[in-house]
């Protein structure tokens, strides 16, 4: 693994406060590093997380969750927290579950919508953006109906705000990070598309940068397509470290920009065609690995070391072929990994973007992919979980199904997995 890969997650380790061998807490979208890894680099030490399960089978506890949400959990000192909606987006909710009991501890309505605006589709719902955590608060984040910080000892709200707009369209699924002192959101929807950093403390805004996309999609009125459908993404960014200095990269549509974290300042971008894109970024061997959206998602490994439009020089290789437009891929060492929505997993040479192999999963994916114990987890909108081996050579390992299908992403804690069905949520741990 690159120094600079190495680099990335000590400095996000270092901003949640953890040792890098640290596993017992899932602070945010995709763990402790952003990256869908459960150990820090270079521990190899083995976390015992289950290889096989069913509902009778390794299941420590099932808690139903009213409404429904795909955001995914996060674990922090004995609770699992994630966010619900009612099916009609008028009704938003924070549930708190007792990580020993499965107990539901906290269920408590945030926001409220007279007028929510409907879905239009049957993939995204109300609830789709996952929180964040650190100790003694969680961050809580339904897009444009409303962020709030709450007190994690009472479920207490500390602050909050529903004044930041978004016309999300298809709902909202950008999911939040913390820098710092700074909670940031990514608010790309068909009207406005626009990072802004808050005081975590205040929820004040403390910057906000608009995306400087060139859109090219007015009509014969001078007015945007579809509505400005062409401009909305779901992306959550990612926090790396370049030789020392902090970029956050943050893609959008038609665009994925590097941004200082500090101040909202754009660093550099790429320009793309797509949009509606929700596959997040990762970072290694000194290269961004971004995906750039739909309807005909392609990756490209980009170089973070340039300034301004770099679309022309810094763009080291793309793919086309069975790229995802939701689940985000895994970099390990020097292959990665990804998992198309319809199935289609391909291990990559992260360096020179080679095809090593590509097989073919039942069922259609959302969920991002997970990489423990060397291993990788896939988890299917049918309730099936692949397990795969994280090598150069295909080699399945196990399947397990639940009775309901996944659309969040996996949480890890000591050795249990913190599974979020369409209905449930499990506690999948060898006993």
């Amino acid at each position: 693994m690159t120094r600079n890969l190495h680099c990335s997650c000590l400095i996000v380790c270092l901003l949640f406060g953890v040792l890098p061998a640290a596993r017992a807490d899932w602070p945010q979208f995709r763990g402790p590093w952003g990256t869908g890894h459960v150990s820090a680099p270079g521990d190899t030490r083995k976390i015992g997380i289950p290889l096989r399960w069913s509902e009778t089978e390794n299941v420590k506890w099932k808690t139903a969750i009213p409404h429904r949400g795909w955001s995914t959990p996060v674990v922090m000192a004995g609770k699992v927290w994630l966010t619900t909606a009612t099916l009609d987006g008028r009704e938003f909710f924070v549930v708190c579950v007792d990580t020993d009991s499965g107990r539901i501890r906290l269920y408590k309505k945030l926001f409220g919508s007279d007028n929510p605006e409907p879905l239009g589709n049957n993939v995204n719902c109300y609830a789709s953006p996952s929180p964040t955590i650190e100790p003694g608060r969680v961050y809580i984040h339904f897009g444009s109906y409303g962020t709030a910080c709450l007190d994690t000892a009472t479920g207490n709200v500390l602050w909050q705000r529903s004044d930041l707009p978004c016309r999300h369209y298809r709902g909202p699924g950008s999911s939040l990070i913390l820098f710092e002192d700074l909670l940031i959101l990514s608010m790309d929807g068909v009207d406005v598309q626009y990072i802004v950093a808050l005081d975590k403390k205040s929820g004040r805004t403390v910057w906000k940068t608009d995306r400087t996309a060139d859109w090219n999609d007015l009509d014969s009125d001078g007015k945007p397509k579809r509505e400005g459908d062409l401009r909305k993404s779901y992306y959550t960014p990612l926090i790396i470290d370049v030789n020392g200095k902090t970029q956050m990269l943050s893609a959008g549509a038609k665009a994925a920009y590097s941004y200082d974290p500090l101040t909202g300042a754009e660093l550099w971008k790429i320009n793309y065609t797509c949009y509606s894109g929700a596959s997040s970024p990762l970072f290694g061997h000194g290269l961004a690995y971004i995906n750039t959206g739909f309807p005909r998602p392609e990756l490209w490994a980009v170089r973070v070391d340039g300034e301004a439009d770099v679309t022309d020089t810094h763009v080291v290789w793309k793919r086309r072929q069975a790229v995802p437009q939701i689940p985000s891929p895994l970099l390990i060492d020097d292959l990665l990994f990804m998992l198309s929505d319809t199935g289609a997993v391909t291990c990559l040479d992260a360096v020179a973007g080679g095809e090593i192999w590509r097989e073919h999963l039942r069922g259609r994916f959302a969920a991002s992919l997970l990489y423990a114990d060397g291993r990788i987890y896939c988890f299917s909108q049918d309730g099936r979980t692949t397990v795969l081996k994280a090598a150069r050579k295909y080699e399945l390992l196990a399947t397990n199904t639940l009775e309901s299908g996944f659309m969040a992403s996996a949480a890890v804690a000591g050795k249990a997995l913190f599974l979020r069905t369409k209905t449930h949520l499990y506690r999948i741990e060898t006993p």
